[in-house]
């Protein structure tokens, strides 16, 4: 099992790395590539949520990735 990897891309999505599973709110589960990353959105206007689909660019999303580190 490969190790799950999740990066905050400055001011857009998160990359995910490594074997995951997204299930939505009915308990269904997406069909994800094996072996490939996925890009979860993050400013809330995609629309392939929750997927990115780039929108935080066009609408100038800003992230505030300065909160406190959960110890």
């Amino acid at each position: 099992m490969s190790e799950v990897v999740i990066q905050v891309r400055e001011n857009g999505s998160l990359k995910v790395t490594g074997a995951v599973t997204v299930v939505d709110a009915d308990g269904r589960e997406f069909a994800l590539p094996e072996g490939t990353a996925i890009a979860l959105c993050r400013c809330g206007h995609s629309q392939n949520k929750p997927f990115c689909d780039t929108s935080h660019r066009r609408v100038g999303f800003t992230a505030d990735d300065s909160a406190p580190r959960a110890v």
